[in-house]
């Protein structure tokens, strides 16, 4: 035994051994010496979860941009190209396995597809995480509503990222957001008759909403306000409530 292991100091093997034994693949197609691309994925090393509960497990969907991107800056121009037509070979298998209602399979092709398109294409890795949230719409909305933020985030004027967004926000009962993305289409293509006549549905019910919460509300504070009134032998049956057709606000009127 040396003299540093004795004091308490670990040797440069441990040290190594220390640093490198919680890394993970990144899962992202790697080649910088111009060779066949290969696709490396977690499930190529074994990973002992339970070696630190505290470490973050991503996703298996998740997407490091990072690393993309110095894979990115280590590639020349003919490579990327190559990639992005690997990436859409891909999109037409994920496309297939959608189109089966294999829908989990559809996903995990799409997030190869996300994984193998370089950053400088952002048009197309719009179309990717698009195609992976209607994948994911009956598997997670939550996740699927994100997939359509970032096509959206990628590309701005993609139509029918918003649109899938707002079924989903429909369907998560976030009508608010939903009507968002359908005003948003009709600010890119005014004419787009489908969505106008939709986002004149999705108001109704906004506002078949908003008259429920509103009732609600009034007979709650109507049961508050007899509660307190009670004492002094009123009740709210002694106010009357008038609305200012101009301002819509209200006023209270006493009344024996």
């Amino acid at each position: 035994m040396s003299s540093d292991s004795k004091k308490g100091i670990p040797s440069n093997e441990e040290l190594i051994e220390e640093l490198t034994k919680n890394l993970e693949s990144s899962a992202i197609k790697t080649d910088f010496s111009g060779g066949d691309v290969s696709h490396h994925s977690e499930s190529d090393s074994e990973v002992d979860t339970n070696v630190n509960e505290e470490n973050e497990i991503r996703d298996e969907d998740y997407i490091d941009d990072t690393l993309l991107k110095e894979r990115d800056d280590k590639l020349p121009e003919d490579k990327k190209r190559e990639l992005l037509q690997e990436a859409l070979s891909l999109k037409n298998e994920g496309n297939i396995k959608f189109k089966n209602q294999e829908h989990e399979e559809a996903s995990k092709i799409y997030t190869d597809a996300l994984r193998t398109c370089p950053l400088i294409f952002p048009n197309y890795r719009a179309i990717f995480f698009a195609n992976r949230a209607a994948a994911k719409s009956n598997i997670n909305i939550e996740s699927a509503i994100q997939d359509c933020t970032r096509a959206i985030e990628l590309d701005p004027d993609y139509l029918k990222a918003y649109i899938r967004r707002s079924k989903l926000f429909e369907r998560n009962d976030k009508l608010d957001e939903a009507l968002d993305d359908l005003k948003k289409v009709l600010e890119i293509d005014r004419n787009y008759a489908e969505v106008a006549y939709n986002a004149r549905v999705l108001q109704e019910k906004i506002n078949e909403r908003n008259e429920k919460l509103k009732t609600e509300m009034m007979a709650k504070l109507k049961d508050l306000g007899n509660m307190v009134l009670k004492p002094f032998g009123l009740s709210t049956q002694n106010f009357q409530l008038n609305q200012d057709p101009n301002t819509g606000g209200y006023s209270v009127n006493f009344k024996q």
